[in-house]
């Protein structure tokens, strides 16, 4: 594996090692002794799987408790996939990360707890598979909405159109009237 720092150097992209033959493919996808010597010493609780149709935006989610670190992977079709640091005392507090994520480049994304995660479906449809390292607890759910204007994510949406959205992510708060981390 391996494992590539971005601008926020706590987010990282993670590209297997993939073995292919006329067959098919075998990858590693998750290797604990890997993943903490790259600085993701998590124990992982938690994994989630969805499915979504091509202009789905999901996001952007965080629990403001039981803070969740989310290691991302799409195994069906693409997505354009952020993080946006809500960690006031950080020096990239406010910026994002967006990065393709897709069953053909089989990348992963690192996204620690402290971060706001959402995504966007580019193709037809896609299948994503995260794991978590907190339980879910809908107590603490918080949502930015999408579209915030301070965060400004270059979330790849053509001109006019309008993404489809949950009605909890219609109902996003902006990133000034959010809660967020210390």
């Amino acid at each position: 594996m391996q494992f590539i720092r971005t601008d926020i150097p706590e987010v990282i992209i993670i590209e297997p090692r993939v073995f292919e033959d006329s067959r098919g493919f075998f990858m590693e996808t998750y290797q604990a002794r890997n993943f903490a010597q790259a600085g993701i010493g998590f124990n992982f609780v938690q994994d989630n799987h969805s499915r979504s149709t091509q202009y789905t935006l999901r996001g952007l989610h965080y629990q403001i408790r039981h803070a969740q670190g989310k290691s991302v992977r799409v195994v069906a079709g693409e997505i354009f996939d952020v993080a946006v640091d809500i960690r006031r005392s950080s020096s990239t507090f406010g910026k994002s990360i967006g990065i393709l994520l897709s069953a053909q480049n089989k990348r992963q994304l690192w996204i620690p707890p402290g971060f706001a995660h959402g995504f966007y479906v580019v193709s037809e449809w896609a299948e994503v598979l995260y794991k978590a390292t907190d339980f879910y607890d809908p107590n603490a759910e918080r949502v930015i909405i999408w579209n915030d204007p301070t965060l400004n994510v270059p979330w790849p949406i053509a001109p006019g159109e309008l993404p489809a959205l949950s009605p909890k992510d219609l109902a996003g708060k902006l990133f000034a009237e959010a809660e967020i981390y210390e």
